[in-house]
C-alpha cells in the first residue's frame, strides 16, 4: 500500500505513520475476535444414512437454542445425525423441523438447548466485493476458518447466490457464510469442481421459506421423495468421513468379495486423490488379488 502525504511538518508524518499502524492493527485482529465470537455456534455433522455410509457436514445454530441450519443435501438421506461443537459437546440431531430441498436449506432440531449460543443472522443481501468468511470441516479438518469475497450475486435456479470465493471443500457443506460484523449471512450449498474457489452459497433471506413451527420429522420417516431436487447436488460436497480400522478391514473385505465374483470379467478401478484421478482397467484373474 502507499501512502501519499503532501505535508513537510515532521510530526504531521509521524502521526499519520502511527494511524495507519493502529489501523493495520485493527485489521489483523478482527477476524480473530470474529472467529471467537461465532465459533461456539458452528457444529460438525456426522451422518449416516441407510446404507451405511458416514459422512461429515457443518451446520449452525442461528433459529434457535435448540436449532440447527444447515443445507439439506447434508442431511436428506440420514438415517441419523450427531452434531458436535468446538467444544467437544456431542449431541443427537433428532430430525428436521422444515426443508426446502430446491434452495438446499434445512432447519434440524437438536436434542436439548445450548442457551446463549445462538450467532447472529443478518437476511440483507450484501454487496458484491464484501469481504466474508466460512466456518466448517473441510476435508473433515473441523472448525476451519477461510476468508474471501462475494464475487458476485448471480440468479441460480430461480433465485440469488452468493458466488463467494473463500476456499471451501467437502465438509464446508451446510457451514456458515459470515459477514465482517460476525452476522450469518448465507449457507454453504455447492462449488464448482473443475475451477479453483468456485462456491456458492445460499443467502439467509431464503429462510423465510422454512417454517419452525412444524412438527419434527424423524430420520426413519423421510422418504426418498425428500431428495434434493437440484441437478447440481452431483457435484458433491459432503465428504465420506475417515472410517475406524474396523471399518477399513471391512471396507477391503467387501472388495475383495465383489473382485472375487468378478472372476474373468473386465474391470475398472478408479483411484482418486484430490483433482487427479487414475483409472486401471484389467481382467479380472481366477487367482484374484493378492
Amino acid at each position: 500500500m502507499i501512502f501519499r502525504c503532501r505535508w513537510l511538518n515532521l510530526g504531521a508524518v509521524v502521526l499519520f505513520s502511527a494511524t495507519a499502524g493502529v489501523t493495520s492493527s485493527l485489521a489483523q485482529t478482527r477476524p480473530e475476535k470474529l472467529y471467537r465470537k461465532v465459533l461456539p455456534s458452528v457444529m460438525t455433522l456426522e451422518v449416516e444414512n441407510n446404507q451405511g455410509e458416514r459422512f461429515i457436514g457443518s451446520a449452525v445454530l442461528a433459529m434457535g437454542d435448540d436449532v440447527a441450519l444447515t443445507a439439506w443435501h447434508v442431511v436428506w438421506d440420514a438415517k441419523s445425525v450427531w452434531a458436535t461443537f468446538a467444544d467437544g459437546t456431542r449431541v443427537k440431531v433428532i430430525g428436521c423441523i422444515d426443508k426446502d430441498g430446491d434452495r438446499d436449506l434445512a432447519a434440524l432440531k437438536l436434542e436439548r438447548k445450548f442457551p446463549r449460543l445462538k450467532a447472529g443472522v443478518s437476511r440483507d443481501l450484501q454487496s458484491v466485493a464484501s469481504r466474508v468468511y466460512v466456518i466448517g470441516a473441510p476435508k473433515g479438518y473441523d472448525f476451519s476458518i477461510s476468508d474471501g469475497l462475494i464475487s458476485q450475486v448471480r440468479r441460480v435456479d430461480g433465485f440469488p447466490q452468493y458466488q463467494v470465493s473463500c476456499p471451501i471443500s467437502s465438509g464446508n457443506s451446510g457451514g456458515p457464510v459470515l459477514n465482517d460484523r460476525g452476522d450469518v449471512i448465507g449457507i454453504v450449498s455447492w462449488t464448482k469442481s473443475d475451477a479453483q474457489n468456485v462456491s456458492f452459497a445460499v443467502p439467509t433471506r431464503e429462510l423465510d421459506r422454512i417454517d419452525l413451527t412444524r412438527a419434527v420429522v424423524p430420520w426413519q420417516q423421510q422418504t426418498a421423495s425428500d431428495r434434493p431436487t437440484l441437478a447440481r447436488r452431483s457435484v458433491g460436497s459432503r465428504l465420506t468421513s475417515v472410517p475406524t480400522s474396523d471399518s477399513d478391514l471391512q471396507i477391503l473385505a467387501d472388495l475383495r468379495k465383489a473382485l472375487a465374483a468378478a472372476v474373468g470379467k473386465n474391470v475398472t478401478i478408479t483411484l482418486k486423490e484430490g483433482r487427479a484421478e487414475n483409472k486401471f482397467s484389467f481382467t479380472m484373474p481366477a487367482r484374484g488379488l493378492k
